[in-house]
C-alpha cells in the first residue's frame, strides 16, 4: 500500500503506477494534485511530459512552474490567459508614468512661478486684501447686531 500513497500527482490523476524514474514526480508532488490537474487540462499529460523531457535538467522545475502558472491563467481567463495579466500590468505602468509626468510638469510650473518677478506677487497680496475686507465686513455686522451671541457673518446659519 505504501507504493500507492507515494505516487506523484500526475500518476494519481492518470490512474497509473508511478515508476521510480517518473518524469512528473519531482515537479508534481502528491500533496498538490490540483497543480497537475490544471496543467493537464490545458496541455495534456503527453505534451507536458515531452516538454519536460526536452528541457535541460536544471531548467525543468522552472518549466513546470511556468506551465502551471500559464495554465492557471488560461483557466481563469480563457481568452487572454497570462497575456491579460501582462497587458494589465503594462496599462498600470503607463498610467503611473503619465501621472508622474503630470506631477513633474506641475512641479516645474510651480517652481517657475516661484522664480518669477515680484510683479506677480501683488496679485497674491490683493487676495489677502479680500480677506481683510471680509474681516472688516464681519466686524461691522457684529457691531450692527449689537450684543447678540453670534460671532461672524456665518453665525446666522
Amino acid at each position: 500500500m505504501s507504493t500507492i500513497s507515494s505516487r506523484c500527482a500526475a500518476c494519481k490523476y492518470l490512474r497509473r503506477r508511478c515508476p521510480p524514474d517518473c518524469i512528473f514526480s519531482p515537479y508534481f508532488p502528491s500533496n498538490d494534485p490540483q497543480r497537475f490537474a490544471c496543467v493537464h487540462r490545458i496541455y495534456g499529460a503527453s505534451n507536458v511530459g515531452k516538454m519536460i523531457q526536452q528541457t535541460p535538467t536544471q531548467m525543468r522545475a522552472q518549466v513546470a512552474d511556468s506551465l502551471y502558472f500559464e495554465s492557471r491563467c488560461r483557466i481563469q481567463d480563457p481568452v487572454y490567459g497570462c497575456v491579460g495579466i501582462i497587458s494589465l500590468l503594462h496599462l498600470q505602468i503607463h498610467n503611473a508614468e503619465s501621472e508622474l509626468a503630470k506631477v513633474k510638469a506641475q512641479i516645474a510650473f510651480l517652481n517657475s512661478d516661484a522664480n518669477r518677478e515680484p510683479s506677480f506677487r501683488p496679485q497674491l497680496e490683493g487676495a489677502s486684501n479680500v480677506n481683510n475686507l471680509w474681516s472688516a465686513q464681519s466686524s461691522v455686522e457684529q457691531h450692527q447686531i449689537g450684543s447678540s451671541t453670534t460671532h461672524g457673518p456665518l453665525a446666522f446659519m
